[in-house]
């Protein structure tokens, strides 16, 4: 196979423009793209079953404030808990990175859990309408991976592999031949003060030595779980669609559960591992996470819609009364 068609060369740059102090970022757009769309998605939703579409703004905030605190705390005490011990003020410097999604997974839960609380919804009719929002913003957080070229497969001779040439953290000391869709990036060795090493990106237009790194071809590891993301949305909106206020109670939140944390178990065999401390471990840190969560959704959807009490979750029906309020006198 001719080299140009071994694998994708994906050289992307993460940052779409500088303007004055304020970088945008590819990452930071798809971060936000699913609460924006979202919004459009839950009033659908809400307005089908006769709930004011007035709550969508106010479940947003709530969405938008778990997620983020979620996943930045998940992030220092499921990955980087020596660094959150040693200075506690890091959990605040999200600029530098370093999101998990299992934390933002606990994050919206919790977030769910108080707008229910304080709004009086049923706290499961809450989560089987919201999944159907999460799975949107699953796939938009994995595609601004891909474009920030990180969370990479493992090396793989599949055509559809990438190259990530972006990727330092994993290029490798270079071999000849150089394996099918492999190129060398200009790039030197560094050595961090826990005595691990890894590659320093070199500035554009640098040239290639001939000892230079080299990017081999990866599972697009991103691209899986997006694409997963979108049959989870696609899904749980066709069957969301078919029974409405019928929807058995945590049907739709459990399934979600299951699918999505059972694909990732699966997936992280094909993956990096993304901290040192998982090497040599037989299931890594995201499987480890994974398996409470997905005992949790068997549970809930066991259960789903046997309670005779409350088989469909509850919401307050208020679309009328909220529009008709809103008539100005004359109008109503």
């Amino acid at each position: 196979m001719s080299p140009f068609l071994a694998a994708v060369f994906w050289n992307v740059n993460p940052i779409i423009a500088h303007l004055g102090p304020v970088t945008l970022r590819w990452y930071g757009l798809f971060f936000m793209l699913p609460f924006v769309v979202g919004t459009f998605v839950l009033t659908h939703i809400y307005r089908s079953e006769r709930v004011s579409p007035q709550w969508v703004d106010v479940i947003t905030i709530y969405m938008l404030v778990g997620t983020i605190v979620g996943a930045r705390l998940g992030h220092m005490l499921f990955y980087d808990f020596e660094a959150l011990k040693a200075d506690p003020m890091v959990v605040f410097k999200i600029w530098q990175g370093g999101l998990a999604s299992h934390g933002a997974t606990l994050g919206i839960l919790l977030a769910c859990w108080l707008f229910a609380r304080n709004n009086k919804f049923d706290y499961l009719w809450v989560l089987d309408r919201i999944v159907i929002v999460v799975a949107l913003g699953g796939a938009c957080i994995r595609t601004g991976n891909l474009m920030n070229s990180e969370i990479v497969g493992k090396p793989t001779t599949a055509p559809w592999g990438f190259v990530f040439p972006r990727d330092a953290e994993h290029l490798l000391p270079v071999t000849r031949p150089l394996p099918a869709g492999a190129v060398q990036v200009a790039a030197e060795p560094v050595r961090f003060q826990d005595g691990t090493t890894s590659y320093r990106l070199l500035p554009e237009g640098t040239a290639v030595a001939p000892d230079s790194p080299m990017a081999v071809p990866r599972h697009p590891t991103q691209i899986y779980e997006a694409l997963f993301c979108i049959f989870l949305l696609a899904l749980l909106y066709s069957m969301w669609n078919r029974t409405k206020e019928r929807t058995p109670r945590g049907q739709l939140f459990g399934l979600f559960v299951v699918l999505l944390f059972t694909q990732r178990f699966l997936g992280e065999f094909l993956k990096e591992n993304q901290v040192d401390f998982e090497n040599g471990r037989l299931l890594n840190q995201g499987q480890l996470l994974s398996i409470p969560l997905i005992l949790i959704g068997i549970w809930v959807l066991w259960r789903a819609g046997k309670d005779p009490q409350n088989p469909y979750g509850y919401a307050p029906r208020d679309l009328e009364a909220k529009e008709a309020a809103a008539l100005p006198p004359t109008a109503q």
